[in-house]
């Protein structure tokens, strides 16, 4: 298994910058294709218009749209060309109501999505969208890659968060080829239930899968030392200096992170590695 479609989703350079460069990376590592989506967004909405006007203002966005997103796609194709890298780069437009129909279409085959952090500066509600399209519409695990920050090669440390849910199983089975290519897997699990079925060994049975893939793994039993769950998370990946983070993600529904938090949203918005999520 590895990652042979591998797509990033661009609106802007300056923010998706690091995040093409980790994809275009990870597709020639894994002898991959590299798709590139250049999305110009049109963010008309009709409705706000009076009438007569909304035809030419939707016209007017609309060519705006694939106005930037032949720009993109020229910048994108003047980046990658030349590269030892098979990869192909397309300029579309969506309207921002549309979006997450418009991505899950067009990115529900490939192996892994990687985008930037959909959190600060720079970033708009498109990036949040993006990221959980991705995740929720087209079902697809994401490669979330923060400002500055590259793909190691490999990653040699990886924490994997660990919580018994179905989303963070998703997320391992997507992670095993980085797994198998790391010097050590830590499953890191935080307050684990008392009457949990594997109470006795946590984090037990997930070792018993990993090994049997080749995966070296030790597991760490973490206490809620601090108020939140995504700050013991990240504390733990500083110290055990990770290269890449795996994580489920959205195990609460994403109306109740957006009002509430949860350690999804928070990770998104403090980590400082590479995290690989899916749903």
């Amino acid at each position: 298994m590895g990652y042979k479609t591998v797509v990033s989703v661009i609106t802007d350079l300056a923010v998706d910058g690091a995040a093409l460069e980790a994809a275009a990376e990870l597709a020639r590592r894994e002898d991959g294709h590299l798709d590139v989506l250049c999305l110009g967004i049109d963010r008309t909405q009709p409705g706000f218009y009076y009438t007569g006007a909304s035809a030419m203002t939707i016209q007017n966005n609309l060519a705006e749209a694939e106005r930037e997103a032949r720009e993109l796609e020229k910048k994108v194709d003047d980046l990658l060309e030349g590269r030892d890298l098979k990869w192909a780069a397309q300029g579309m437009t969506a309207q921002s109501a549309g979006l997450p129909q418009f991505l899950a279409h067009h990115i529900r085959f490939a192996d892994v999505v990687v985008l930037p952090k959909p959190y600060g500066e720079g970033r708009t509600h498109e990036n949040e969208a993006i990221v959980e399209s991705s995740l929720f519409d087209a079902g697809v695990p994401v490669l979330v890659v923060p400002d500055e920050s590259t793909l190691p090669d490999p990653a040699r440390r990886i924490v994997v968060a660990w919580n018994e849910s179905r989303e963070a199983l998703t997320a391992v089975r997507a992670a095993l080829p980085f797994l198998q290519a790391a010097e050590v897997v830590n499953v890191c699990i935080v307050d684990p239930p008392p009457h949990a079925p594997d109470r006795s060994d946590p984090g037990g049975a997930l070792s018993q899968m990993l090994s049997r893939h080749g995966v070296n793994v030790e597991v760490s039993v973490l206490a809620k030392t601090m108020p939140r769950v995504s700050d013991v998370i990240a504390r733990h990946v500083r110290d055990q200096q990770a290269d890449l983070l795996v994580m489920g993600a959205y195990g609460h529904s994403r109306f109740r992170e957006s009002i509430l938090g949860g350690a999804t949203r928070n990770m998104l918005q403090i980590s400082e590695v590479p995290m690989l999520m899916a749903h």
